[in-house]
C-alpha cells in the first residue's frame, strides 16, 4: 500500500508542475495567438475645420518652399492604432490646401481622409487608401511620423502627448 499511495503522490505532483512546465515550453501561446483579430480601422469622424489662426508649425526638411501647419484640435488617437489630424500646408504665394489625415505607426501608412474646401467645409475623398509613407514624396508625414506621432515607431499615448511634442518642436523620444 505505502508504494501505491507513493506513486499516485507522484503522479499528482508531476500533474501540478505541468501548467509550469507548459508555460516555459511556449505551449499556451498557441491558445492565445488564434483568437488575434485582424486589424480594423474605426470610422474616422471629420473634425471641426481648422481655424488657420490657432495651428501649430510644422518644420519639414524639403526642397519646397511650402510650409506646414496641423490644428491642434483635430489630433485624435484613436483605438485602432491611428493618429488622426488636419494639416494645412501654405505654398510662397499664400494658397491654403487643407487636409484631414491619419498615420497608422504599425505600418508606417498615412491615409486622405478629406480635403477642405473654399467654403471651410469637407470634401471626403473617394479613393482613400492606406500607403507606405515614402521620405522622399511625403516630406510633411514622414516628419509628423518620426519626429511626432510615432517616435521610434511606438504611437503617442494622446492627443495632449503629440500636441505637447508640435509645441515643442519634436518628440522627447524621437531620434534624428
Amino acid at each position: 500500500m505505502p508504494l501505491r499511495l507513493t506513486l499516485i503522490l507522484l503522479f499528482l505532483l508531476q500533474l501540478l508542475s505541468w501548467p509550469a512546465h507548459a508555460g516555459l515550453l511556449g505551449l499556451f501561446d498557441d491558445e492565445f495567438d488564434a483568437e488575434k483579430k485582424p486589424w480594423e480601422e474605426l470610422q474616422a469622424k471629420l473634425p471641426a475645420y481648422p481655424n488657420i489662426k490657432q495651428v501649430l508649425p510644422l518644420e519639414v526638411a524639403s526642397a519646397r518652399p511650402t510650409q506646414f501647419f496641423v490644428d491642434p484640435k483635430s489630433i485624435a488617437v484613436s483605438e485602432d492604432g491611428v493618429v488622426r489630424y488636419s494639416l494645412i500646408a501654405k505654398s510662397s504665394s499664400g494658397v491654403l490646401n487643407v487636409s484631414y489625415e491619419g498615420i497608422r505607426c504599425e505600418t508606417r501608412e498615412k491615409k486622405l481622409y478629406a480635403f477642405g474646401r473654399q467654403d471651410s467645409a469637407w470634401s471626403r475623398n473617394r479613393f482613400a487608401k492606406w500607403e507606405g509613407i515614402l521620405p522622399s514624396r511625403n516630406p510633411q508625414q514622414n516628419a509628423l511620423y518620426t519626429d511626432f506621432f510615432c517616435p521610434q515607431g511606438d504611437i503617442v499615448r494622446d492627443a495632449a502627448e503629440a500636441i505637447s511634442a508640435l509645441e515643442r518642436g519634436i518628440h522627447p523620444r524621437a531620434v534624428r
